[in-house]
């Protein structure tokens, strides 16, 4: 395997790990399930329960789907949106920096997508040996737009600014 090889399966294993970790806190940690959809809905999201075990679903899946090399545009579109929601209604208002809550490891996570989607997963994937890999413009752009769109499609039915965390 050469550098770049490696250092897409870096990267692909890394974000994958931190999406399921993500996932994961969602579920198990601290407040469970009952706290992350209290959270959600003090951001102004309505139905915190669906929108928590969607989240968890989400992010372990998608994380896994990235760590393996599966179907790398789609799951980067998934990591995408789940970034940029959290970005908008958790973070968006506290400035840039990570150290005040600010926006700046969402907005890295979620371009670190983008790159992945239109760099591919590499031939250590699970894309690669299907032979499906989306690479380039088309691998990044479904990346975005779908990311783009699911993020839209979230807010649009379910945010309700007024109720919690209002974007500035």
């Amino acid at each position: 395997m050469d550098a770049q090889e490696v250092a897409l399966l870096a990267v692909r294993l890394v974000l994958g790990v931190i999406m399921i970790a993500h996932g994961y806190n969602h579920w198990r940690g601290g407040g469970r399930i009952a706290g992350t959809a209290r959270w959600f809905e003090g951001l102004g999201l309505r139905h915190g329960t669906l929108q928590a075990w969607a989240s968890v679903v989400t992010e372990i899946g998608a994380g896994a789907a990235v760590a393996a090399g599966f179907l790398t545009p789609f799951a980067c579109a998934a990591v995408i949106s789940v970034m940029a929601v959290a970005g908008l209604l958790a973070h968006r208002a506290n400035g840039f920096f990570v150290f005040k809550e600010g926006y700046e490891y969402v907005l890295l996570i979620a371009v670190v997508a983008v790159a992945l989607a239109a760099l591919g997963p590499g031939t250590a994937s699970l894309d690669h040996l299907a032979g499906t890999e989306l690479t380039g413009w088309g691998g990044g752009g479904v990346a975005v737009l779908l990311g783009a769109l699911g993020t839209a499609t979230l807010l649009a039915l379910t945010w309700r600014p007024g109720r919690g965390g209002d974007v500035r």
